[in-house]
């Protein structure tokens, strides 16, 4: 860890819920404070949250099953065999949660060459290569993640990859979180988590970690 410096340490202070603001995590030097970085990886390293919906609309769709576009965001992080389930119940829709998960998912790996960084993320994770342990630590398939880290070219930046089979429990739960910090070695008291979800804001209080709202006009 990185010699402390009052000033930095001051400008990287959280809010009481354990928020940092995106402006700080940008500007400042992150290992003044911390000793791992935690980040999720769609709609957080990746553009691909809009490709999801294309995959999950068309796949939903033709099992009877409606899924708007703000719920499928309020739902983000948690597994899709998990959304499927809850979705068909609520609705009344009998499906094949396994088969219906391996189609959309399916989809969804056809659109992975399309996903592109979210840069604002990137080069925060860039800055720290090497520095600072970093992770990520999803609620999607751990080989799906790797494909889409694979296709912007930061796969060797995180020596841990966390994915849904690691863990019993996903976010709003904190296991994934606890699981990548104890991969890493870290403390999670000193982890910060980045992140594009309520659930995953959730999941990164209940570990104990401070987190990061991605989301630049959230």
């Amino acid at each position: 860890m990185s010699q402390s410096n009052p000033e930095a340490a001051s400008s990287l202070s959280p809010s009481e819920s354990g928020q940092l603001h995106l402006d700080s995590a940008i500007s400042q030097d992150l290992a003044e404070r911390y000793e791992g970085l935690i980040f999720d990886c769609d709609g957080t390293l990746t553009n691909s949250m809009p490709l999801h919906y294309l995959a999950w609309h068309e796949t939903m769709t033709r099992h009877g099953i409606e899924f708007p576009e703000t719920r499928f965001y309020a739902m983000g992080g948690m597994p899709s065999e998990k959304i499927i389930a809850v979705l068909s119940s609520e609705q009344g829709v009998t499906v094949d949660v396994d088969l219906a998960t391996e189609e959309k998912e399916a989809n969804f790996i056809a659109r992975i060459p399309n996903v592109e960084r979210l840069a604002h993320v990137t080069d925060i994770a860039e800055r720290h290569l090497n520095r600072i342990a970093m992770s990520v630590a999803s609620g999607g398939m751990r080989d799906i993640v790797a494909d889409q880290l694979r296709t912007i070219g930061v796969a060797d930046w995180f020596p841990v990859l966390v994915g849904s089979e690691d863990t019993e429990l996903h976010k709003p739960e904190p296991d994934v979180f606890l699981c990548a910090a104890e991969r890493m070695g870290v403390d999670p008291k000193r982890c910060l988590v980045f992140e594009d979800s309520p659930l995953g804001f959730e999941a990164a209080q209940k570990a104990g970690m401070d987190w990061v709202d991605v989301r630049i006009n959230a």
